[in-house]
């Protein structure tokens, strides 16, 4: 079959999904956006859900819903970095205690490198999460806490030996009653005998056993082959005997990989898991995005998704839950006195960085150093087609402008400086020039067209009107790809202190 056909097909396909799914069910992802490694609790009659941020600020995402389909951000675990950590802000997982939302989370930390999991509480779900600092490190590296209770028992596993010279293991330990600290000896659940990778468990008792899902495999890229497994046992502690027919959740047609989720009772009472998965295509590019699969069990005892052991984006309605919305584009004025939650930036950078002002953003940033090429605000990619565009007000020699953001040395920039825009690739650190114009105007409206998920096309333009290409031949962005993140959109100043970059407004339209 010739590719131009197979293209037809497969877009006829998904039009007419998104025509069923309006009547008779859903579409995954139900989160758009990169967002790996979804945590979901229910808390009366409603959801709430974090995810991993990786290597962008503010830290974990924090999303809330009414029927597991229709989600709103509402903000972010932390919005300032907790002390103790360095980098790396994976796999937070929430659970509830006494009417406080709890939130165990992995970072590395700042003295020594090594990923720990810390805590936080809030008194509410919607509440200020309050750092508790580091609740357990072990050895070289801990990480993908979940919290089980039983008979009034705590428990919390994780990932050890991930970065040992022996198997990996799905290890325990009883926690205490306020869930602050570890109680007793650290025990052993589930080992990786078959050295593929075993990681982001999710625990649940139904009937006779003790079920342990988890994810194995590569987690990560374009190229993974992240899947679901799961185990049982007769106790908590074990011995497990890991399920013949693994994996019970792979990539197919319509997925890459997925894994690592947590489930929960739906508004239906079913059981449904919500984990992430890279889609097929040029949607790969919009990273990990949370999907959402019924789970039931078999007349064996083994738990299986309904819809088959592929992934697929259609699932069938939820019973109650509301018609899907559709997600939109983005815009930002600057008009309030706040940014919208959507945005993420690297760090160091803080929001002291930046002001509202006068429905202008001001951007201070900081100078290029220590390999770390300026500041930048972006949103998460939810398309394969884009453009996104933004107009900067002030002239002075900063760069300053559009970015396709993979990392502080790998991105591209479409910028204004000294009277000239440039187009710009920073590759390994290394800047490079590839096109400039002089503007001869005092400001400037800059457009970044994103076509099949990395290949861009830059225009500018004095009146928002007519618009001038600025690159001769497309610009392939794949190698912005990073290992456990996609590229983002967004703008980025790197220059002095003294010399901001102001911006009138910020749009992101699907094509």
């Amino acid at each position: 079959m010739n590719k131009a056909l197979r293209s037809g097909i497969y877009l006829l396909a998904f039009s007419l999904i998104i025509s069923c799914s309006a009547n008779k069910g859903f579409v995954n992802p139900v989160i758009s956006g990169d967002l790996p490694d979804p945590s979901v609790v229910r808390v009366g009659n409603h959801y709430y859900a974090t995810a991993t941020s990786s290597e962008w600020a503010p830290f974990y995402p924090y999303f809330k819903s009414d029927d597991l389909i229709n989600w709103t951000q509402i903000g972010h675990i932390f919005d300032i970095q907790p002390e103790w950590t360095l980098s790396s802000f994976w796999a937070p997982e929430l659970y509830e205690i006494n009417g406080k939302m709890y939130c165990y989370y992995t970072a590395r930390r700042k003295s020594d490198g090594i990923t720990c999991i810390g805590v936080a509480i809030a008194d509410s779900p919607e509440s200020k999460f309050v750092d508790h600092g580091i609740l357990l490190d072990h050895g070289k590296e801990a990480i993908d806490a979940f919290i089980f209770e039983e008979d009034g028992q705590l428990y919390i596993t994780w990932k050890a030996y991930g970065l040992d010279d022996r198997d990996i293991e799905i290890v325990g330990s009883k926690l205490s009653a306020d869930g602050l600290k570890l109680e007793g000896e650290t025990f052993s659940l589930l080992r990786d005998d078959e050295g593929i990778g075993m990681e982001g468990q999710y625990h649940f008792k139904k009937g006779d056993y003790y079920y342990l899902i988890y994810a194995a495999r590569d987690c990560c890229g374009p190229k993974s082959n992240y899947d679901v497994r799961v185990a049982r046992a007769k106790s908590f502690a074990g011995p497990y005997e890991k399920y013949q027919g693994n994996p019970i959740l792979m990539g197919g047609e319509e997925y890459v990989s997925v894994g690592h989720g947590t489930a929960v009772k739906g508004p239906d009472n079913q059981m449904y898991y919500l984990c992430h998965g890279y889609l097929t295509g040029d949607d790969v590019y919009q990273g990990r995005q949370p999907i959402l699969q019924q789970i039931d069990i078999n007349p064996a005892g083994w738990p299986y998704f309904v819809t088959g052991k592929d992934a697929t984006r259609y699932q069938k309605t939820i019973k109650s839950a509301k018609a899907q919305r559709k997600s939109i584009d983005f815009e930002e004025s600057f008009d309030g006195d706040t940014l919208k939650s959507e945005w993420t930036w690297n760090y160091p950078f803080s929001k002291n960085e930046f002001e509202l002002k006068d429905e202008r953003l001001y951007l201070k940033g900081i100078p290029k150093a220590n390999n770390n090429y300026g500041t930048a605000m972006c949103i998460r990619p939810t398309a394969a087609n884009y453009t996104f565009e933004t107009q900067v007000v002030n002239q002075n020699s900063a760069s300053k402008g559009l970015t396709l953001y993979g990392d502080q040395e790998n991105l591209l920039l479409l910028s204004f400086e000294d009277d000239k825009v440039r187009l710009k690739s920073v590759i390994d650190g290394k800047e490079n020039v590839i096109e400039s114009n002089l503007v001869g105007a005092e400001n400037v409206f800059l457009k970044t067209e994103v076509n099949r998920g990395v290949f861009c096309d830059f225009f500018w333009s004095v009146d928002g009107k007519k618009w001038t290409k600025l690159n001769k031949e497309k610009i392939d962005a794949t190698a912005l790809t990073r290992w456990d993140r996609v590229a983002r959109p967004g703008l980025l100043h790197a220059g002095k202190t003294s010399e901001p970059a102001i911006f009138a407004y910020f749009q992101l339209k699907k094509k």
